[in-house]
């Protein structure tokens, strides 16, 4: 008896089209995407979903990473841009899916954070699948400053 599968190929076109929309991304927006993955490296990785939010003067990051521990877990940051990568162990490769939603393997996100950030600073937590990474006392409130305009002043036209 042979298992019909008739979902797979829709699966593998629906990563496909993912994994495509997420290059473009890349290269439209370069290295500060907010959709960024291992484009130009040669890896085929999957792209965690993130928030990211002010909590006061924090700048806070989460990612969902169920599944994953914290020692297959790397954050670096190098000048304005923050890249969570790391792997999802555990694929169960001798079964036959009936459905397959859960990524598995290598993972990649970099977002561009505030200028100033000293790694030393920042600090990071993962429980129940969800890391969370703190970036201390980098949001301000923007106020709008009027900007002088020089120039010769003009009347108005007469009519």
């Amino acid at each position: 008896m042979t298992l019909m599968r008739p979902m797979r190929g829709l699966w593998e076109l629906n990563r496909e089209f993912e994994r495509m929309f997420n290059e473009l991304a890349g290269s439209l927006f370069g290295a500060r995407s907010l959709l960024s993955s291992g484009r130009g490296t040669g890896e085929d990785v999957w792209v965690p979903a993130l928030e990211m939010y002010a909590r006061g003067a924090d700048l806070v990051i989460r990612a969902d990473l169920p599944g994953v521990r914290i020692d297959d877990v790397d954050i670096t940051l190098e000048g304005e841009t923050l890249t969570i990568s790391g792997v999802r162990k555990g694929a169960p490769e001798e079964v036959s899916h009936y459905l397959r939603e859960v990524p598995y393997g290598a993972f990649r996100r970099s977002v561009a954070v505030p200028e100033g950030v000293e790694a030393d600073d920042v600090k990071a937590h993962l429980e129940d699948g969800v890391l969370e990474i703190v970036l201390p006392g980098v949001v301000r409130e923007a106020q709008p400053k009027r900007i002088a305009i020089e120039g010769a002043a003009t009347e108005p036209a007469q009519s």
